[in-house]
């Protein structure tokens, strides 16, 4: 947690006024046994009911006070603690946007997920109960004990034996359980990632009739997680009992020695029920220690858990500003690229050399693992290649500053995302200044015209989550139309017209060819949708087939020729 401290630099204020009223809180709770001690030695012994009345009364006055500054304390631990959370939150967030796709996949989207929601909660609970109880328990418990000896020394010996008695166990038992909550949170993980994945392909599940294979994993994930917590739980459960067991023996220490003090009249009755009382109040404080102790070994775990997010630094690093761009005819140009995953792995390109001129339409074909996404993704530089270099008008990629990479570049994933507000929205994420013409342009050219006009409100139609009250196709239209509202210079459409039928695949790629002045990559496994392209990139097994036009590749390279004897009839090769 030590690293996560300067979180709380912005409220130093409130970090210092709730430990300090909780401070101020236990200072009255400790005077509260000695005016009991009053009431019983003075009061009652004496059948004085005035110092009765007049003790009662600082008894209601200490209570209302200690109560006032318990509640200044509470506002101000929370105060600091949800800021501290949110804080950490949002640069956690921040950083996770700088990480690249090579990172992501590493670290898997569920434990992102549980790190930056689960763990910090934890940590925010963890600040707010050390903020009110870090300082005011164990002054409580020192302050019992001091106050103790101004009672009677012999009766307060009992307190120097117990409390390290009860340090060692409490200490030795929070030892123990901070690895066995780190493995309550992967633990967590799981579930997350078994949750994500059936909730997102509840379809396929029951299309597949999975349900009870499903049920049955989740089931013995959870119950692994149960029966982990379960074991940390009995470890932690000793705390208690033990803690008890100490307490309550020096509770009937100090009675046997203040009896026999009282019987010799040393001291009085009212002074033995205030040793009971500091030990009582001892018991308690070490109850609220005890949970933050608990929580502590949580936030511990937690918080090593997110810095190691912090820590995981993005392979992808962007210039501050790009180097000067040379006057160039070549939009993209690939020369001698190499690209694995990850190092060690086998390669997914290998020596991809090809250039793309201004205003070209790029078809890139091949089997499913063939490469496509891979080469693609290289362009607005998603990952970087192993070796080879890629460059955009002359200039390689590393040389651009992201945002002024990518804001000359379209990209519709294969994958159509769309997200929770209205279309005019989601067109506008490319280009914020875009007028409703321009968007009615790109929404034409993509086909998506009649899917606008058909909603209510058009341009305000609410798309939900995911868009999820949209058809494929209709997704598809959409995220290509989003793309060209931006006016890219290169324009990567990823198998994104899949969902689509032949004739509205064919009118896109005309409009796309009259109206758009970008260089278009189209990535597709319909030789249909790339036959009529300037030039075609052919892959298999992550290695370039051939290059060239539909013809040329059709008598020289065979795998293209078996694509399309499978797809297209005799009459449409030739076409």
């Amino acid at each position: 947690m030590n690293q996560f401290v300067h979180y709380l630099r912005n409220y130093k204020k409130e970090s210092v006024i709730g430990p300090l009223f909780k401070l101020l809180e236990a200072c009255f709770e400790l005077l509260v046994p000695l005016v009991m001690a009053s009431i019983i030695d003075t009061g009652i012994a004496n059948h004085d009911k005035g110092h009765i009345y007049r003790m009662g009364g600082i008894l209601v006055l200490l209570g209302v006070v200690g109560l006032i500054c318990s509640v200044t304390a509470q506002y101000f631990a929370a105060k600091a603690s949800v800021g501290f959370g949110t804080a950490i939150r949002k640069d956690l967030f921040q950083h996770i946007n700088t990480l690249s796709y090579r990172e992501i996949d590493k670290l898997g989207t569920s434990t992102l997920i549980t790190r930056i929601t689960s763990d910090i909660n934890q940590m925010q609970t963890v600040v707010n109960l050390v903020l009110r109880l870090f300082l005011r328990s164990p002054f409580v418990v020192i302050g019992a004990m001091v106050m103790a000896f101004t009672v009677n020394v012999k009766g307060a010996l009992v307190f120097v034996v117990a409390i390290p008695l009860l340090s060692i166990v409490v200490f030795g038992i929070m030892l123990s359980t901070v690895p066995l909550y780190k493995k309550v949170q992967r633990k967590l993980d799981r579930i997350l990632l078994s949750t994500r994945e059936n909730l997102a392909g509840v379809r396929v599940i029951r299309a597949f009739n999975r349900q009870e294979h499903e049920e049955k994993v989740f089931r013995d994930t959870s119950n692994e997680l149960y029966k982990l917590q379960i074991f940390v739980g009995k470890v932690s459960s000793v705390l208690n009992p033990l803690t008890y067991i100490i307490v309550n023996l020096a509770l009937i220490a100090i009675i046997w020695i203040g009896g026999i003090e009282v019987d010799s009249g040393i001291i009085k009755v009212g002074e033995v029920t205030a040793l009971v009382n500091y030990m009582s109040q001892i018991l308690v404080e070490l109850i609220k220690l005890v949970n933050l102790i608990i929580n502590i070994t949580k936030g511990i775990a937690c918080s090593n858990r997110v810095q190691e997010i912090f820590n995981e630094q993005p392979s992808l690093v962007s210039p501050d500003h790009s180097a000067s761009i040379p006057d160039s005819d070549i939009a993209v140009a690939f020369d001698h690229v190499t690209f694995s995953y990850h190092s060690g792995q086998e390669a997914a390109l290998e020596n991809i050399s090809f250039t793309a001129k201004k205003g070209e339409t790029i078809g890139i074909i091949g089997g499913t693992g063939s490469g496509k996404s891979s080469l693609v993704n290289l362009i607005p530089r998603f990952y970087d290649t192993s070796s080879g270099e890629v460059r955009i008008h002359g200039l390689p990629v590393q040389d651009y500053n992201f945002d002024d990479l990518r804001t000359r570049i379209g990209v519709v994933p294969q994958r159509a995302v769309l997200f929770k507000g209205t279309i005019r929205e989601n067109m506008k994420w490319g280009n914020q200044n875009a007028t409703d013409e321009e968007i009615m342009e790109a929404l034409t050219i993509a086909q998506a015209k009649d899917v606008v006009e058909q909603k209510d409100g058009k341009l305000d139609f609410l798309i939900e989550q995911e868009g999820k009250n949209l058809s494929g196709g209709q997704k598809q239209r959409l995220t290509i139309a989003r793309a060209l509202v931006k006016h890219p210079e290169i324009l990567i459409l990823d198998d994104s017209a899949s969902a689509l039928d032949f004739a509205t695949d064919a009118r896109l790629r005309k409009a796309l060819a009259e109206c758009s002045s970008s260089t278009v990559f189209l990535v597709s496994q319909r030789s249909a949708t790339v036959k009529n392209a300037d030039k075609i990139i052919v892959l298999d097994d992550g290695q370039m087939a051939g290059i060239g036009t539909h013809q040329e590749l059709y008598e020289t390279c065979e795998v293209y020729k078996e694509i399309c004897d499978s797809q297209l009839s005799k009459e449409e090769v030739q076409k």
